[in-house]
Formats: C-alpha cells, structure tokens, sequence
C-alpha cells in the first residue's frame, strides 16, 4: 500500500511538472541578467537571442485608445491594429528600429567613441524646439537631455531650458538646482535676465543648462494675474539671444526646452518660445490617449500666440523589440502622422535608466550602447530636418568655431 502511494505521489509530482512547463504555459518574467547585451531589452541577456515566450503574446486588435480622436482631427477612419498572427519584423535598420552596434572593446575605446560623432552643418538661425506631453513617463526629459548632448557632441551649441519642477534635466546635465539656485522661477515670476541662471554642464562642452527648482512648482500659480504671462519664458529668451548678439557671443544653435506632464501655464510659456515641437511617443497601449488634446492646444497656441509653431518630429520611445505590441503601435503612430515621425525608435534600454543616476546622459554614461547610438541617430535626423534657408546655408564646424 505504501509502493502505491509513493507511485501516486510520483506520478502527481510529475504531471505537476509537465502542467508547468506545458507548451501553452508562459515562463516567468525575470530581470535581465547583468552583463555586455542586457541594455536592449528585446535581447537575452545570456546568448543574444529574441525571448519568443515574450514575442509569441498577441495583443488585443482594436484601436489604440485615443486613435479614434486623432483620426476625427485628420478626417479620416481609425486603423486597426494588425492581425494577431502578424509578426513584426525585428531585422536591425527597419522602421521603428534602431540598428545598433554591440558594446564592444574597452570602456576606453567606447568612451572615445562617444567624442567622435560626426559633426553636424550648424543650422543658419537657433533652433527652439519645445519637447512637449502631457502624459508621464513618456521619455520627455529622457529625449529632451539625450538629444542635447549627442547635438553638443555633433559640435553644436546647445542650451537646454528645464521648466519642469521635478529638475530631472538639470540633474541628468550635472547642473545644481537646489533651493538657493537661481533658476527658472527667478526668469519667469521675477523678470530676472537669463544670462544670470543659464549654467554649463559639468559633462560635456558646448552644453548649457538653465535649472528648475522646487519653487517652480508654484509658478503656475503665481503667473495667472500677471501681465502677459504666456510670453514671459519667450521674452527672456529674444532679450538672452539679443545681449549675446551685442557682445559678440557664439548664439546657441538649439534651444531644447523640458515641459512638465501637464497643459498649464508653463507648457503654455514653452509652446509660445519655441517654432518646434517634438513629441515623444512611447510605444504602449496607451500611447495615444490624450495626444488629440495636446494637438488642439498646439494648434490654438499657435492660432492665438505663435503662429510659427508646428510639430516638426515625433520620436517613438521605449521601443521593445520582443513584442508585437511595439511594432503595431509604431505602425499606427506612423499612419497618423506620417513623415513626422523620425525614424530611429528609442529603445528600452537599463543603460538609459542608470545614466541619471551619476548625473550624465547616456551619451557620456555608456556611448557603445543601443541607447546611446539610436540617440544620436535621432539627432542627426532632426539635424537634418531644418528646411534651411537658401541665403544663408549652413555652416561647418571650423566656421563656425567657438
């Protein structure tokens, strides 16, 4: 009687096992292992491959929420997510992928790297683009710092505006923005020159920063009586680029400004400054939700306020390579908006997340990572989406020298 049970027991044990590991069952998730290819998470950390336990989940077929709204703007039916057996092809250099090197060498060799990117034609008048989302999480500031240096190490002259309250660009750009840190609150609610809170990075050359701290979080409040208070981050910037101008300084070839994840005031102030906006775009269900009304206030800022403003690049963020999702949801923002779209798609990358934390951008972090790389392809292709002027083409590095 005790052989039958134990053979019970052994037999359970073992049917036990095979309903685990079934065919139909899914493995846990795990955190990527440490190690050389675990930055790009469409890749197993251990040997390179795709995780086809991730890619083989379907996600659901209807429309993207807030597709319906964004195609009522643009008059035309919602597209559907493609079919479930359709597999999006993960081949490096296709849309909505970036082709991306391994690491390779020594950190030496990759820091080196980092310092020898191409460099870029200056563009013949400073360019401002307003990164802009009301959604969190999204790669705003992400974008709007990685952006910035891989111009700066392009060889361009970049100033970065953080009129987020969190000062999460500011950090990344290794510049002080602690309480007794004239900032940004100073420029908008005190009318201080901006000359007098525009600091350089600690990172890299040719890289300026003007800080957030916590009091801009209470600047929306105390804008509302002012007078002309959507203009005031614009007029601040015109009177920076005149006093440079007048003492025959180098102007800035972009001006890259941070907004926070809302539609106040100080979104407002930043929609009025620049003549670009970029909006970032993560590649999640959700990815949509919400973008129609960002698109309406763009276009009644640019009714009322600034009627040079136009949404010039949408870059796809947190792009994963191991699921369907990510590529239907890059195919659809690409029907929507077309050639606007850039197209290098931003990677999910532990490098890009670990960067912050040692007050760098992932340019300088870790320059041989995918991260990194798609980066500075973004960079260059927003480099060379400025129309130019036939009157005044774009000079070189050595003309433009500093």
């Amino acid at each position: 009687m005790d052989r039958q049970a134990g053979a019970r027991t052994e037999t359970t044990g073992s049917d036990s096992r095979d309903r685990r590991s079934g065919p139909d069952e899914r493995p846990e998730e795990h955190e990527a292992l440490p190690g050389p290819a675990a930055d790009t998470v469409g890749l197993d950390p251990r040997n390179g491959a795709v995780d086809t336990a991730e890619t083989s989940r379907t996600p659901p077929t209807r429309p993207l929420p807030g597709s319906a709204e964004l195609s009522a703007l643009a008059g035309r039916s919602a597209p559907a997510l493609a079919p479930e057996d359709t597999v999006p092809d993960s081949t490096p250099g296709k849309p909505g992928t970036c082709s991306a090197t391994p690491r390779t060498g020594s950190e030496a060799s990759r820091r080196l790297a980092a310092t020898t990117l191409p460099q870029l034609p200056h563009p013949p008048a400073t360019r401002i683009i307003t990164i802009a989302n009301q959604k969190g999480g999204v790669g705003k500031t992400t974008s709007t710092v990685n952006l910035a240096a891989a111009l700066a190490l392009s060889g361009q002259h970049v100033l970065v505006l953080d009129c987020d309250p969190q000062g999460n660009a500011s950090t990344a750009l290794g510049v002080p923005h602690h309480g007794g840190v004239a900032s940004l609150y100073e420029v908008l609610v005190d009318s201080e020159p901006l000359a007098g809170v525009v600091q350089a990075s600690t990172t890299l050359p040719r890289l300026e920063c003007a800080p957030a701290t916590m009091h801009l979080a209470g600047a929306e409040i105390e804008l509302v009586p002012m007078v002309a208070r959507e203009v005031r981050l614009q007029r601040a910037l015109a009177e920076y680029l005149n006093q440079r101008s007048a003492e025959g300084l180098p102007r800035p070839d972009y001006v890259l400004i941070d907004c926070p994840p809302s539609l106040g005031l100080l979104t407002v102030n930043a929609f009025v400054t620049g003549t670009e906006v970029l909006i970032p775009i993560q590649c999640e269900y959700y990815a949509l939700e919400g973008l129609s009304q960002l698109l309406n206030n763009i276009q009644l800022v640019r009714r009322h306020l600034n009627p040079d403003l136009h949404v010039s690049a949408i870059l796809l963020t947190m792009y994963d390579g191991r699921t369907r999702l990510s590529a239907q949801v890059a195919e659809e923002v690409r029907q929507h908006f077309t050639d606007t779209v850039l197209g290098t798609a931003v990677p999910r990358s532990v490098r890009i997340s670990e960067a912050p934390s040692h007050a760098q951008t992932v340019m300088t972090y870790d320059p041989g990572s995918s991260g990194a790389m798609c980066y500075a392809a973004a960079a260059r292709e927003l480099a060379g989406r400025y129309p130019g002027d036939p009157d005044q083409p774009a000079t070189t590095t050595k003309e433009h020298a500093r």
